[in-house]
């Protein structure tokens, strides 16, 4: 018996307990790929699996639907998966622990994979349902949306035969998506050469610094928040240091996804017995340096240092302060908002990864933006200060964005079913966040989008939660819309 057995409605939660005990983070999606395959074939649905791993879905249309046009459903299989510090699953091996608390819905310890786990879910509860008459359902579920929609870029649509979809990755209720910014990712790689040491002197341990306490966040939905990021903070505190004392550095990294905002990061360094007092001196006044600038949007954010066994060889000299001055130099967080739009970013970047490797300092970024050129503009500037630096960039997977469109039958059919259920209009919004809904207008001439969603919080993080009710609400009104002709 599951944790979500005889929550309503039983299908959505059913389907989506099962999703969740399948690892499926950006990257793993293999096994749920190969689950939602054998799904369709179990009620003999036509399906598709391509060499990506995306999923493609068709139920042809109930008695009463056949004239109807039909709709395509669309959500992604992926999900970020970070936990917080100290828990013990192991998320590319391991389902996920749901709780139900207090009307919500969360995993123990991790992020839930309601983005997009509940669209998936949704669009399965629909395909199985046997008793409810409705047009031609044709279901995309797309791999690795998180990381770069790779998944949509890759897909072959050209077997479907709909021209209006519902993109069931919204995470606010009554909050109808209308457009969304275009992206990219940029790697940089700035080449150090580590120092070897024959001997390990006694008066010399092994030191680690760690940034922590962040609230993290959606880089799309959440960048205009100011919360922390704590790869950028990391470094700030080290060049700090580095003003002070020399730095002998033995990793530097944090970050799980390069759209999910660092929550936490870390070095270890090596120090002389006579540099420790120093160093904490420096840290306590970085501490409280960073606490009071974030005192209203990340409080509990704190910079601690622990005392380390072993030993190591070590980062030392000017390729540490050429990799500081490059990741300083690098823009970080919202670079520009709309002039058109009140309160929407336009333009954004988020270090989502770091990490020190044999190559160098891997900086991972996530690009932003609703106005292509300044996407460009962007990139640009960024692999201009990388290479002044001497660093590798490279610039890849480019997504456009999704326009509005002034005419839309689908999106006035649904404002309408929407004000007849439920009182009120829903808003109708553009987001800074990247859908997959323009990559794949790029790939269905006329295609007519509308995204919607239940209620999520803290997506992308170890707090995600879910809103029951809305997830109920949601359904509903998603057959009405599916079952009302035209």
């Amino acid at each position: 018996m599951g944790i979500l057995t005889s929550i309503e409605p039983e299908s959505v939660f059913t389907f989506f307990e099962e999703i969740s005990q399948i690892p499926h983070g950006s990257g793993n999606v293999g096994a749920i790929s190969d689950y939602l395959y054998h799904f369709a074939k179990e009620r003999g649905l036509f399906c598709i699996q391509d060499t990506l791993k995306n999923i493609i879905i068709i139920k042809e249309a109930g008695p009463g639907y056949e004239e109807e046009a039909p709709y395509i459903l669309q959500g992604h299989m992926d999900m970020v998966a970070v936990k917080e510090p100290g828990c013990d699953i192991d998320m590319a091996a391991e389902g996920l622990r749901l709780k139900v608390a207090d009307g919500m819905i969360y995993a123990e310890g991790t992020s839930l994979g309601g983005d997009d786990g509940i669209g998936v879910a949704y669009c399965l509860a629909l395909l199985d349902a046997r008793d409810i008459a409705m047009p031609r359902l044709e279901v995309i579920l797309t791999v690795d949306e998180e990381t770069g929609m790779e998944g949509a870029t890759g897909i072959d649509l050209s077997m479907l035969h709909g021209r209006r979809m519902i993109n069931l990755d919204q995470e606010e209720e009554g909050i109808f998506i209308t457009s969304c910014a275009g992206g990219a990712r940029v790697d940089v790689v700035i080449p150090m050469e580590r120092e070897q040491h024959e001997t390990w002197t006694k008066d010399l341990c092994l030191m680690e610094l760690k940034v922590t306490g962040l609230s993290g966040g959606h880089s799309g939905m959440e960048i205009h928040k100011g919360r922390g990021n704590a790869n950028c903070l990391l470094g700030e505190v080290l060049r700090a240091l580095a003003e002070h004392m020399p730095l002998r550095l033995v990793s530097m990294g944090g970050g799980v996804a390069d759209n999910a905002i660092a929550r936490e990061a870390s070095a270890v360094l090596v120090l002389k017995d006579n540099e420790i007092a120093k160093l904490e001196a420096i840290v306590e006044e970085q501490d409280k340096r960073i606490r009071l600038s974030l005192q209203e949007k990340d409080p509990d954010v704190k910079v601690i240092c622990t005392t380390l066994s072993g030993e190591s060889g070590f980062y030392t000299g000017s390729c540490v302060k050429a990799a500081l001055d490059c990741l300083a130099k690098l823009p970080n967080g919202v670079v520009a908002m709309s002039q058109d739009v009140e309160g929407l970013v336009e333009t954004s970047l988020n270090l989502g990864v770091m990490a020190l490797t044999e190559e160098g300092l891997r900086l991972q970024y996530a690009v932003r933006s609703s106005v292509d050129r300044a996407k460009e503009a962007l990139c640009e500037q960024m692999t201009g200060i990388a290479k002044e630096a001497g660093a590798q960039v490279s610039v890849h997977g480019s997504y456009p964005g999704w326009a509005y469109q002034k005419e839309s039958p689908l999106r006035d059919k649904m404002v309408r079913i929407y004000e007849k259920i439920y009182g009120h209009k829903p808003v109708l919004q553009a987001i800074h966040a990247g859908l997959e809904c323009g990559i794949l207008s790029s790939k269905i001439e006329g295609l007519d989008c509308v995204c919607v969603g239940p209620d999520l919080q803290d997506v992308h993080t170890a707090q995600e939660k879910m809103d029951i009710a809305s997830v109920g609400r949601v359904w509903e009104y998603l057959l009405a819309v599916l079952i009302q002709k035209g």
